[in-house]
């Protein structure tokens, strides 16, 4: 087989690894903040059951993670299973939910008080002292957490082949049964790109934000 036919194999594998990433980004992101607002709640069945939530998501391993979404809907209602796409991109989005919204948490518990306060004593709302006191702080304490938890989320896509997404790592391993070992090296190579286009892109970013130092 030659090396055309591998590299285009393996790239549109490596799409399926994009689809998940784009997807946990575009999902966990919101539900993250959601549920760091629920965890610093002063109501406490909220904020009990948000912190449950994040323990457990924290606590157990992505794969079995992956294996009870995907299998446990077929247990429940047989014939009935999720594509398994889709319950790798839940199982990550429900999994990177969690972590995110610990950043989220940390990045607004970091704000000082005071700052609140002095707003307070402006006659500013509370909507307004978020949008326009604590959020751009925020986001400029969280983006280096936020940025190695990305980064770890690009490599974590090659465990959805954990249920047989076939995705680039799964797709070398075919050709390794073929006898052909360097396709599962030359996989890492689509990570190293877009590990390195992402950390850039991350780099720019915190940059632009300099100006809350």
């Amino acid at each position: 087989m030659s090396f055309q036919t591998v590299n285009v194999m393996l790239g549109k594998s490596f799409l399926l690894n994009c689809q998940i990433f784009f997807v946990t980004l575009l999902l966990a992101l919101p539900l993250g903040l959601i549920v760091s607002f629920g965890s610093i709640s002063r109501w406490k069945p909220l904020s009990g059951v948000s912190r449950l939530y994040v323990y457990l998501m924290r606590s157990t391993p992505l794969m079995l993670q992956l294996a009870i979404v995907y299998y446990l809907p077929g247990f429940l209602n047989p014939g009935h299973m999720l594509p398994r796409m889709t319950a790798a991109c839940l199982a990550f989005v429900l999994n990177y939910a969690a972590y995110f919204s610990e950043i989220f948490r940390g990045g607004i518990q970091g704000v000082p008080r005071g700052q609140q306060e002095a707003g307070q004593v402006l006659g500013m709302t509370k909507g307004q002292i978020f949008y326009h006191v604590t959020l751009l702080q925020v986001i400029k304490r969280i983006v280096p957490p936020m940025g190695n938890e990305i980064i770890t989320l690009i490599k974590d896509t090659s465990l959805a082949n954990f249920i047989m997404v076939k995705e680039v790592i799964a797709m070398a391993k075919e050709f390794g049964n073929k006898a052909m070992i360097w396709p599962l090296f030359y996989a890492g190579v689509f990570f190293l790109v877009f590990n390195g286009l992402v950390t850039f892109l991350l780099s720019r970013t915190e940059k632009k934000l300099d100006y809350f130092r």
